[in-house]
């Protein structure tokens, strides 16, 4: 029987001791690896990554955009890295912010789940409940769905009403589905952990190079933290450049034990 995926996040922050996600965004520039082949680059430094961290994470969060940037080999790419992902018995959120009218959404919800096998997927609310329930009928089979509620970055605050958007989410719930909150205003994420009553699963990004506290976002949350995922990309991805080392594993370890020692559960 498959495992719903509340309970799959619980059981992973159970076994790993974290709820530490971890977030992809491969830059090639960026990737301290002697390879030609842009997916074989970009599949080295995250199974290494992975290999090095797998224990100590409760999510992998890859972000499709980054991967597509590619073309074909990075979408390869992405292919093979969740194959590894999912070999580790890691929950694997496909952060593609899908959002169209009901039957592309249907079409862009069989991509995600079908092919790409994700575990759950971010998507934009802002066509409406038709354009988000194709998503979130997966979530009978076991997968989860986040939807964007208050994102991190500057612009957040021009079209995005949190309250209105958390209240249509909280109609909407079926086990399954959670919001995106950013990091960067930790009362409005209490505000809206408040909305759903600490029982819907929080992803939230916006930790570290954004300016979010860790330690602030839990004594937020309160209860049921084993439920949400604070999201890190770049402060792990990339921190082997501010150690002065070459080993981007070693060095993404390191940032991961920092991370889950703020974060303290």
């Amino acid at each position: 029987m498959q495992m719903n995926f509340v309970k799959k996040l619980i059981k992973s922050a159970e076994e790993k001791n974290s709820i530490v996600c971890l977030g992809m965004d491969p830059v090639l520039e960026e990737i301290p690896i002697n390879e030609q082949s842009p997916s074989k680059k970009i599949v080295k430094f995250y199974s290494d990554i992975i290999e090095a961290t797998h224990d100590s994470i409760g999510a992998v969060k890859p972000n499709y955009a980054f991967f597509a940037q590619y073309g074909f080999p990075g979408l390869r790419a992405l292919k093979k890295v969740i194959s590894v992902c999912k070999n580790k018995k890691l929950p694997v959120i496909l952060d593609a912010k899908r959002g169209d009218i009901g039957k592309s959404s249907a079409a862009y919800a069989k991509e995600v789940f079908e092919f790409w096998k994700a575990d759950a997927v971010t998507i934009s609310p802002f066509m409406g409940k038709d354009s988000v329930e194709p998503f979130i009928k997966y979530c009978g089979k076991g997968k989860g769905v986040y939807i964007l509620t208050r994102t991190s970055n500057p612009g957040a605050a021009d079209l995005q009403d949190y309250q209105k958007t958390a209240a249509k989410v909280k109609e909407w719930h079926t086990e399954g589905v959670g919001a995106v909150v950013g990091a960067t205003n930790v009362a409005e994420l209490k505000e809206i952990n408040e909305i759903f009553d600490g029982k819907m699963p929080l992803l939230i990004p916006g930790v570290g190079a954004q300016g979010g506290s860790a330690k602030e976002i839990v004594e937020a949350l309160g209860e049921n933290i084993k439920l949400h995922r604070i999201n890190s990309s770049s402060g792990i991805n990339y921190v082997y450049k501010k150690q002065d080392t070459d080993d981007y594993a070693g060095a993404a370890a390191k940032a991961v034990k920092e991370l889950n020692g703020e974060i303290g559960i």
